[in-house]
């Protein structure tokens, strides 16, 4: 019983219950903003769009300044900071909302309905700054804190990672459930109340958690000096071969980034000010280009640019394809469940074969299980026809003067299953809802080993995460860690929005098949790279398997450093 009290009490699981309640407010609200904008503009999906652009071009243009400002701060202040902005933001943004869809009728009418615009701009100006600061709490508790908590051994370190993923794939899939069964009984505004009541509850928890868990981990107090810019390029230019990943952290000497003395500060002219972020931006870029994990996150990244997940993309298509809301809910589910496997994998697989081994077995799992999907292409009932040109849909729209698609309003079955629209074809009406104007019945083998292939491919796709993740926190220096993390979050939004970007040129589903072939090719390239970067690590070890010290984790050192193995 004392050892049950003392694990409910330490700083590793107030460190879960926090990320825990963090990320189910997320969840909600990035379902919740979503449906709310579509049901806004008459049914229509130009601001989900829009919203959707704003957001990933942000983190792509911000992510390294973000992470420079999470180096150069004490993690209680950054933690505590990007709390209260991402909860105070989703407030405000639902008390917003909750006043559009009180007054939508009088504010139509006020000033030629430009005061209901300000409106919409100022919700997806808001619920932007509360996704930046999500990304900013994102990195210091996931990409630092975490580090510090677990200290210097690495199974610790490598469990807690896991743990926060399984936490992930839970939240992902029962808080949109638990917000859709409130705005569908209920109402859009009752929605908006209950998320602005969650977050404001979930800040004051979350920030008590905070506390305590920074008190109960004397060393977070202690953060390493933010090199300068000059000094950060010599830093990452010189190849650090007598150096373990681990040693790197210690080499630097530990200060109170509170206690820091000022300095004199320099005469800086307002075009040096004007400057300065662009020279972070690109000083962030520098560096994450020299780090010795740069292929392995360049991997991981690749895997953004793919139309095989559980998004509005792949959804939209299975109801094509005949799939039902239900089905759709089950899969997801199974997903959920691949997901968690894949964390208890790389558990598994670590401690047999070591971390970076563990990134090439978990690519080589997910690219097998995604051969599934290459094979439904060309199955019966696969829609894939290369005589239809893709980009018919957009010319016969921007020729014939056709207006813009509209959806019809959500059906409880669909929020449920998948909390996002059909945008393949412009609309959401669920398949054979109406039997006379129903197709043909499609074969399902089709879509039946595409999504075979997509459920089976988690398993690899999340322990691969997962070794990436804990290469970057071992790899990357403590000073650096923000920066690092904050163009890799840019890397990751940059090959998502690459994605969207060739799915708006080829929406047709005959072009689906097509968007299927170029993903698993972008899968391969991630997987390449990373095997590079596992040759270079490890060189003619790379396929020894043995059992590593768990604490010592020798295969994790970065390239050129094979003397340890």
């Amino acid at each position: 019983l004392g050892s049950v009290i003392a694990y409910f009490a330490s700083a590793k699981f107030l460190l879960y219950l926090g990320h825990a309640l963090s990320t189910w407010g997320d969840r909600m609200w990035h379902f919740a903003v979503s449906v709310f904008l579509v049901e806004l503009y008459g049914n229509s999906l130009l601001l989900t769009a829009v919203y959707g652009l704003v957001v990933a071009g942000s983190v792509l243009l911000l992510g390294a300044l973000i992470g420079d400002w999470v180096d150069k701060n004490s993690r209680l202040k950054v933690a505590q900071t990007s709390l209260v902005v991402q909860n105070s933001s989703v407030i405000l943004c639902g008390v917003i909302l909750m006043i559009i869809f009180l007054f939508k009728t009088q504010l139509l009418t006020l000033y030629h309905g430009w005061l209901l615009t300000l409106c919409y701009i100022l919700v997806i100006t808001i619920a932007n700054i509360a996704n930046l600061a999500s990304t900013a709490t994102a990195i210091t508790i996931q990409r630092d804190w975490i580090v510090v908590v677990a200290g210097e051994d690495r199974s610790k370190l490598a469990d807690m990672n896991a743990t926060i993923r399984r936490i992930d794939q839970l939240t992902n899939i029962l808080a949109p459930m638990a917000v859709g069964q409130i705005m569908t009984f209920g109402s859009p505004m009752i929605g908006c109340g209950f998320i602005s009541g969650w977050n404001l509850m979930s800040m004051c928890v979350e920030y008590l958690l905070l506390w305590k868990v920074y008190q109960k981990t004397p060393t977070l107090a202690h953060k390493s000096a933010k090199v300068e810019a000059s000094e950060l390029k010599q830093l990452n230019v010189k190849k650090e071969s007598d150096m373990k990943p681990a040693e790197g952290v210690q080499l630097i000497i530990e200060k109170d980034v509170a206690g820091f003395e000022p300095q004199q500060e320099k005469e800086v002219g307002c075009a040096a000010r004007i400057a300065e972020p662009f020279i972070t931006f690109r000083d962030g870029w520098v560096a994450y280009y020299n780090q010795p994990v740069f292929l392995a996150g360049m991997g991981l990244a690749f895997l953004y640019m793919t139309v095989l997940g559980f998004d509005c993309i792949t959804t939209g298509y299975a109801y094509t394809q005949g799939l039902s809301g239900s089905v759709l809910s089950l899969l997801m589910g199974a997903s959920a469940v691949t997901g968690i496997m894949g964390t208890v994998a790389f558990t598994w697989l670590r401690r047999k074969c070591g971390l970076i081994r563990t990134g090439l077995i978990s690519g080589v799992a997910q690219f097998a299980c995604l051969i599934l999907c290459v094979v439904s292409v060309f199955m019966p009932g696969s829609p894939m026809d290369l005589t239809v040109s893709p980009f018919a849909d957009i010319s016969a729209r921007l020729f014939e003067n056709e207006p813009l698609p509209t959806i019809a309003s959500p059906e409880p079955e669909m929020i449920f299953a998948t909390g996002m629209p059909n945008l393949l074809n412009g609309s959401i009406a669920p398949a054979n809802s109406d039997p006379e104007m129903s197709p043909e019945p499609v074969p399902l083998i089709s879509v039946s080993l595409l999504f075979a292939g997509v459920i089976a491919a988690r398993v690899g796709l999340w322990s691969f995460d997962l070794t990436v993740t804990q290469l970057l926190q071992e790899n990357v220096i403590e000073s650096e860690r923000g920066i690092i993390n904050g163009v890799q979050n840019s890397m990751n939004y940059l090959l998502d929005l690459l994605h969207f970007i060739m799915v708006i040129l080829a929406p047709n589903p005959e072009a689906f098949g097509l968007l299927v072939l170029i993903s698993v090719s972008f899968v391969a390239m991630g997987h390449i790279m990373y095997f590079r970067f596992a040759q270079k690590s490890l060189g003619k070890q790379l396929f020894v398997c043995h059992t590593p010290d768990p604490k010592a984790a020798p295969d994790s050192s970065p390239p050129g450093n094979t003397s340890t193995v």
